[in-house]
């Protein structure tokens, strides 16, 4: 049903900050776990429990305002988690690393973006202790976000344009790199076939020549 009203704008938003928080915990440790660089593993385990905390403050919120605790599905989140299982199927090493950060900043963005709202909306509807926990969220969104931005530009970024220079083959997805490997390795299989076939010819023929030289020097 569509809101009607700021209060049931903000129970809205809410719901939606819910189910993408809780989409959130289950998405962090994978992208903890394809992470290459360490810095970047424990930024996403730091920052999964921070998320848990963020669920359990959205739940006190929906206490403030006497409603239900439950969800409503976030598709901002939803698309920017997928756009990351994508890039640990087809990337690998820093230039995955890369891309789990740009995916984590989009997330990071979305939320801010929500957390800053709800806290407006909070203040607007006289409600402080909602506010207030929602701007404690806010202000830890902010942080992992510039966690992110300072591991990118002082490590991941630099070691993913150090691996793409000179070698095309780490800028493919694995999918064609494991194809173009077969392609190179079926070539030099032909190759090595062609050669044997070309040396063996030459001994026949040299052979041949050999006992057509012997006849003539018997026969003089």
């Amino acid at each position: 049903m569509a809101a009607k009203s700021l209060q049931e704008l903000f129970v809205e938003e809410l719901r939606d900050a819910y189910d993408g928080e809780k989409r959130l915990t289950k998405a962090l440790p994978k992208l903890a776990k394809a992470a290459e660089a360490a810095e970047l593993r424990a930024a996403f385990t730091t920052h999964l429990r921070e998320t848990e905390k963020h669920v359990q403050r959205l739940e006190q919120v929906f206490r403030t305002i006497s409603e239900p605790v439950r969800g409503k599905k976030c598709d901002g989140l939803m698309g920017i988690i997928e756009e990351g299982k994508s890039a640990i199927e087809e990337l690998e090493g820093p230039v995955l690393d890369a891309a789990l950060i740009a995916g984590a900043q989009r997330a990071e963005h979305y939320e801010i973006a929500a957390y800053g709202t709800l806290a407006y909306f909070a203040e607007l509807l006289g409600n402080e202790r909602a506010k207030e926990l929602l701007g404690q969220t806010l202000d830890e969104e902010k942080a992992a976000d510039e966690k992110l931005s300072m591991i990118a530009k002082t490590k991941v970024n630099r070691e993913a344009l150090m691996a793409g220079s000179g070698d095309e083959e780490t800028m493919m997805p694995r999918s064609s790199r494991r194809g173009a490997r077969r392609i190179v390795a079926s070539g030099r299989a032909g190759t090595r076939g062609a050669s044997t076939r070309a040396v063996a010819h030459d001994r026949s023929r040299g052979g041949v020549r050999g006992n057509a030289g012997g006849r003539r020097r018997s026969s003089s």
